[in-house]
């Protein structure tokens, strides 16, 4: 089938939907997702969304974000995510997004590893969901805005490095979407590894396509992992334990029940830790230890968790939990601007599949709703202000088979970083 709109977003978590919310309204929109529409990282995100505070705070996020990252940040993005926090956060709360209020309605906030301060707004243990489900209601309610799910993106018409056109797969019949904008914002890569955090349908096509069309992509050996994930030798998916947890005070012990780490450092130091700490005592985990938080503290404040481990068979509030890290979030991606312009005309990256400079080598704790949350908005704007200058061009499809072009997509995906990750290599999955 052949589809034409204004502008094809690809991906339905925060970045893809916030970017379709801001769109004109007067423009034909259609957002694709190559599973059920919540099968993302958003809706699985527990821990929150960062901002910041004041003009004094702002200092201290640069400050945290650029520590966080080794200092290979690209300090001006993150100086102008950081300004433009508040105002992304206005509009999440004014799609109804619900984050946790005192008593006096006053907007709480949590503390993460890394940051110098409680500057995290949260929902309970369910951040992610809570903005995803709001988000969602609002697009449904947008007549210009068709959604799609089960599309599988398998590559993209261009000419002349300018992108018209896209290439999808459902139900193995071929669909065919022309534009004037394109979106990327289909997520990271953790589906091609054999433990992650992430839904096993991300798995770096956006990526794989960008490599393949010598769209430039940036700092790929960028793979960040987890911490604390549940450790289980059964399932691929790992269900992930907050850094929440530890910023409201858990603590890592090894399997003498002794403390030996600096919980609250940034994620690739506590992972770095864990890791040689297992080597050290030949055990395949550590234990997050939240006993003395209270059973109905740790019920009211992470019940997502407490419940999900209850079904596992521990009590978190009364049993260490086992845990390991695993794969978590991708850094790199396709370099874009302040904008979210990729170096490919007509393309823009938002999201985990981009790399905007904000993280350098390792995300800062509830950095990434945030970024997805400011750039959509730039996104957006930006086509707003030049949409109409572009038309619509149907350049001539070679018919190819699509299956095999999707499995070299991801066999150049993973060799790329196998090779420039030789360490994670014995991790990544054969296609």
């Amino acid at each position: 089938m052949e589809y034409v709109c204004d502008v094809l977003i690809v991906g339905a978590g925060l970045a893809g939907m916030s970017t379709a919310l801001e769109l004109d309204s007067n423009l034909n929109i259609i957002l694709i997702s190559n599973d059920k529409l919540d099968k993302c990282n958003s809706y699985l995100a527990q821990g929150g969304i960062t901002t910041v505070l004041d003009e004094k705070d702002l200092e201290l996020f640069v400050r945290d974000t650029m520590k966080a990252g080794s200092y290979t940040n690209d300090e001006k993005v993150v100086r102008m995510v950081g300004e433009k926090s508040n105002k992304s956060i206005e509009k999440l709360i004014s799609y109804g997004v619900d984050f946790n209020r005192d008593e006096k309605g006053n907007l709480k906030y949590t503390r993460e590893a890394a940051h110098s301060t409680n500057r995290i707004l949260y929902s309970n243990d369910t951040t992610g969901k809570e903005i995803w489900e709001k988000l969602a209601i609002e697009l449904k309610k947008r007549k210009n805005i068709t959604l799609m799910e089960d599309v599988s993106l398998i590559d993209l018409i261009k000419e002349n490095n300018k992108a018209y056109g896209a290439i999808g797969l459902k139900n193995n019949e071929t669909n065919i979407f022309y534009y004037k904008k394109i979106v990327m914002a289909c997520g990271g890569i953790g589906g091609l590894f054999k433990a992650s955090t992430n839904y096993e349908n991300i798995k770096g096509i956006g990526l794989a396509i960008a490599f393949r069309h010598n769209i430039k992509l940036k700092n790929i050996d960028c793979i960040q992992l987890h911490p604390t994930a549940f450790y289980s030798t059964c399932e691929r998916r790992r269900f992930l334990l907050t850094e929440s947890l530890r910023g409201e005070g858990a603590k890592l012990i090894d399997d003498l029940g002794e403390q030996f780490i600096d919980e609250l450092m940034p994620r690739d130091f506590v992972s770095q830790g864990i890791l040689e700490h297992k080597k050290k005592r030949q055990i395949p985990c550590v234990l997050l230890d939240a006993r003395h938080l209270g059973e109905q503290y740790i019920i009211n404040r992470f019940p997502k968790i407490y419940n999900y481990l209850k079904e596992q068979g521990i009590d978190i509030s009364h049993q260490p939990v086992p845990v390991a890290p695993c794969q978590h979030y991708f850094m790199g991606g396709i370099e874009v601007d302040l904008r979210g312009r990729s170096s490919m005309e007509n393309l823009y990256a938002c999201g985990e599949v981009s790399c905007t400079g904000l993280h350098g080598n390792n995300r800062l704790a509830s950095n990434s709703l945030l970024e997805a949350s400011v750039f959509s908005l730039e996104v957006a704007n930006d086509i707003n202000n030049n949409i109409s200058k572009e038309i619509i061009k149907k350049i001539p499809y070679k018919e190819i088979n699509l299956e095999n072009l999707e499995k070299e997509n991801m066999a150049s995906l993973i060799k790329e970083l196998a090779k420039t990750r030789e360490d994670l290599r014995d991790e990544l999955l054969d296609y």
